[in-house]
């Protein structure tokens, strides 16, 4: 018989963070455990309110499990029983917790992947005045790969700006649903032209039609317009790239499942998070390894990680600890 509980928990982030729908200071994430009254699983999500998730709402759907949990919910069970999204993101992940305590073997081999390495991770330079992310820039020139939070008057300025001051520096770009088609057709020679890798969901999910019209002046990445499987049909001839985020796919199980799809569907896979701590990254790393782009930079917003939080070098984010996740 297994018990549930969920809360919230808040890290204070290193510097505020902002993309083209807001600011923040504080991620508010859910941190759910699992106990068998033996041995305990942990999970994390990252409720968005992008898709009319709150703290409030992810807690209230998972408690509601709690019947069902005692009764023998499993976790293929609970594929079916919540949909995708950051409230089943973090029961997923700790049941793959738990069942990793439970048999003494890590989630890489339950799950049947080799075992895990380092990745480089993209950093993220958010939505600031040019002046402000050219000196975020300098700051981080050392980062291998720079993402740069884009959507508003003024872009192609910061562009220029985190250019020049990060000039060794791979680059690529999320705009967060903040252009118009007129918009990419503006900025994407000048994209190419300063070195840019990718561009990351430019116009909104609703307006996904209109990329099968664009010039493929470089790769496009569907983020907000990619879920989970059943998003993928939809996106061919759209989008080159797909982004996975546990927390829209609902957890590790389908984003799994997701990956493995989407490479036999043509995509190319990047694996990315939202604002979270490492108990976030640490599953999405196992869906991260070998993938064209990986941005699981969360810890490194953070003002303080969790303790046993994953390590990042010159090689990357590595593998968590199994005091911390797996």
């Amino acid at each position: 018989m297994l018990t549930v509980t969920a809360e919230e928990t808040i890290f204070p982030l290193a510097e505020a963070f902002t993309i083209s729908r807001g600011s923040r200071t504080h991620a508010r994430v859910v941190t759910v455990t699992l106990s068998d009254g033996t041995h305990t699983g942990r999970g994390e999500c990252v409720p968005y309110a992008r898709y009319d998730e709150t703290v409030e709402s992810v807690i209230h759907d998972i408690n509601g499990l709690a019947d069902a949990l005692r009764a023998g919910l499993d976790r293929h069970g609970l594929q079916q029983r919540l949909p995708p999204g950051a409230a089943r993101n973090a029961v997923d992940c700790a049941f793959w917790d738990l069942e990793a305590k439970q048999q003494d073997r890590p989630v890489w081999q339950l799950a049947g992947l080799s075992a895990p390495g380092p990745e480089i991770t993209a950093y993220t330079l958010s939505l600031e005045p040019p002046e402000v992310m050219y000196d975020k820039a300098r700051r981080h020139a050392h980062r291998p790969l720079l993402k740069l939070k884009l959507g508003g008057e003024g872009d192609l300025e910061r562009l220029r700006a985190v250019r020049e001051g990060a000039p060794h520096a791979r680059i690529i770009i999320d705009a967060n649903e903040g252009w118009q088609l007129e918009d990419y057709q503006r900025l994407a020679p000048e994209m190419v032209a300063l070195g840019v890798e990718m561009v990351e969901q430019p116009l909104p999910a609703g307006d996904d039609e209109s990329l099968e019209r664009l010039e493929r002046w470089l790769p496009v990445c569907a983020d907000e317009s990619c879920h989970d499987r059943d998003s993928l049909a939809a996106l061919a001839g759209r989008y080159d790239i797909v982004n996975i985020k546990l927390d829209k796919t609902g957890g590790l199980t389908e984003a799994l499942g997701l990956r493995d799809a989407a490479l036999a569907a043509g995509f190319e896979v990047m694996v990315g998070c939202m604002v979270g701590s490492s108990l976030s990254m640490a599953p999405a790393l196992l869906v991260a390894q070998g993938a064209r782009v990986v941005d699981l930079d969360g810890p490194l917003l953070l003002a303080e990680d969790r303790a046993h939080g994953m390590h990042f070098d010159a090689q990357g984010i590595h593998p968590a600890a199994r005091a911390l996740w797996g």
